[in-house]
């Protein structure tokens, strides 16, 4: 017998056209296909129309990037947004039917100063490409990364950074950082934190495991996101960065692992709760 499955995707890219919100919708629907799975998943347009979910209506929930900075300005959307985060916490806390959820980069970055579990600032330049990333002691028994090697590939796209880790509050709280980002002996600048695992349920990344190829290939394609690479990494770095994006042992591989894994252990867990109707 099939289950069923509420899925939650929260759009918190503020009406701005997003490669990243195509990507998360193709992986929800290619989930939702499998022959011992059945559902429906609804986008929430978070910042724009303060949209949020009832958690109590679903399972699973997948939280979008974003753009601006991601510091909390007291908007009625965060607000509404943080509340979303504590009911998430407050419930896996009380009931045995969890709730799942996965935060992606600007998502990721409010969690951190909402939770108070790492200061957020801005980079000294904008981070955008297929990057390294780095998994930590914990990030190498991490269930998400199976599969995954040591350092894998993800898309990096942002101009903030979660670093200074609060780590007796991170204790505290039940979280482990999992990975940071690429090594630089050359730069004398702190690593950012780019995967934190906040409890059994709820994960979050600094990157945008979701990205395939083909969104990449039309970002590479605009002339200011070429213009960018180019300037900070140079003409060389931007052709590698291209033949990146068709090897299957890297951002392919990527997408292909953390999205689709994290889904079908919420749906696994949820099935052996035994709370789910028939």
């Amino acid at each position: 017998m099939k289950r069923n499955y509420n899925i939650a995707v929260l759009d918190l890219n503020a009406g701005q056209t997003n490669e990243g919100m195509r990507c998360i919708k193709k992986l929800v629907e290619q989930f939702l296909s499998q022959e011992d799975i059945n559902g429906q998943y609804t986008v929430f347009e978070v910042r724009n129309a303060t949209e949020l979910p009832d958690i109590a209506n679903y399972d699973i929930f997948i939280s979008s990037g974003g753009p601006g900075a991601p510091f909390i300005a007291d908007e009625k959307w965060e607000k509404l947004y943080f509340a979303f985060l504590d009911a998430a916490l407050a419930h896996n806390e009380q009931y045995q039917n969890k709730k799942h959820l996965f935060l992606i980069c600007h998502s990721f970055q409010l969690a951190c100063l909402h939770w108070d579990l790492a200061k957020v600032n801005k980079r000294k330049s904008t981070s955008f490409g297929v990057m390294p990333i780095h998994k930590t002691k914990d990030g190498l028994t991490e269930p998400l990364f199976e599969g995954l090697k040591n350092p894998f590939f993800a898309v990096d796209s942002r101009d903030y950074q979660v670093v200074k880790p609060k780590y007796n509050k991170l204790e505290k709280f039940g979280a482990k950082i999992l990975c940071k980002e690429k090594i630089r002996p050359h730069i004398p600048l702190e690593r950012a934190v780019m995967a934190i695992r906040f409890s059994q349920e709820i994960f979050g990344v600094q990157f945008h495991p979701e990205a395939d190829s083909e969104g990449m290939l039309k970002y590479f394609n605009r002339e200011d996101k070429k213009s960018l690479v180019i300037k900070h990494h140079g003409k060389k770095k931007f052709q590698n960065m291209l033949e990146h994006l068709e090897d299957e042992d890297k951002i392919v591989k990527t997408h292909k692992t953390m999205i689709p894994t994290f889904l079908k252990r919420a749906a696994l867990s949820l099935k052996e709760s035994k709370l789910l109707p028939i």
